[in-house]
């Protein structure tokens, strides 16, 4: 009897002893679940604080940057054309007739007249025009045909086209097809041997018009020197590009990047 008593009392200490080790195990997990969450909402909170943070900075970044934001150059005289600016397959001009096979902007063709007209008046008799306003397709034709000349050459078509485009303008990226440009003579450079290119290095400014790819400007325009090959901008912006000694992509830059 005092056998049967004993490992009951054993029995009953062992029950409690392991109520005992349930409670505790419920009171941890209990106090883990409510730390986890006090954990949570903080990082809530602070992931929120740094997206702020994230966005203020990029805010102070971009104001503190010194990059003001550029100017968007609309005049129509400044309209640029090359590789990196083809024309809209839209895009349109009024022309007026030079003579009976050669146009020019109507905008601007006083302006070439009136230069043409002083340099005769100066003597100067031995220039005319040879080219003025170039339709898309016209250029087009042009640039295929010089490529094809390559071709025959045996270049490749990446070289053809590499070695024409140094020349020849891509279709929707020539000053011809804006209508403000005009070449001179036999479009090369034996024109700069002329005292007509002499006459328009120091007088064409007057009357709105810049040599539109120089010489030491050939890695920037992506063009090879034309001696022949003048474009109307304004006197104004002609002037300033001289007194500069900036060939247009960098005029065009200057201007976007001048406080708004």
């Amino acid at each position: 009897m005092k056998k049967k008593q004993k490992i009951n009392k054993k029995r009953l200490v062992l029950i409690i002893a392991i109520f005992i080790i349930i409670i505790a195990i419920v009171v941890v997990v209990v106090r883990h679940k409510s730390t986890v969450g006090t954990l949570a909402e903080q990082d809530t909170t602070s992931t929120g604080e740094v997206d702020n943070n994230v966005i203020e900075d990029q805010t102070e970044n971009e104001e503190n940057s010194g990059e003001e934001p550029k100017r968007k150059i609309t005049e129509w005289n400044l309209m640029l054309a090359n590789s990196d600016n083809i024309l809209p397959e839209d895009y349109e001009v009024e022309v007026a007739n030079i003579d009976s096979s050669r146009q020019f902007d109507a905008r601007a063709i006083s302006y070439l007249n009136e230069m043409l007209d002083a340099m005769r008046k100066d003597g100067i008799t031995n220039v005319w025009v040879q080219s003025a306003y170039r339709s898309v397709e016209r250029q087009k034709e042009l640039y295929d045909n010089k490529v094809n000349e390559y071709l025959k050459q045996g270049k490749t078509q990446e070289e053809a086209e590499k070695l024409t485009s140094e020349y020849i303008n891509k279709p929707g990226s020539s000053d011809h097809n804006l209508g403000l440009a005009v070449d001179f003579n036999y479009v090369n450079n034996s024109f700069a041997e002329l005292e007509a290119y002499d006459w328009l290095l120091e007088n064409a400014e007057d009357y709105g018009f810049i040599l539109r790819y120089p010489e030491d400007k050939e890695d920037i325009t992506k063009i090879e020197y034309e001696s022949w090959h003048w474009r109307y901008v304004g006197e104004e912006h002609a002037k300033k590009m001289n007194e500069l000694d900036m060939c247009l992509e960098e005029y065009i830059e200057y201007l976007e990047n001048e406080d708004i």
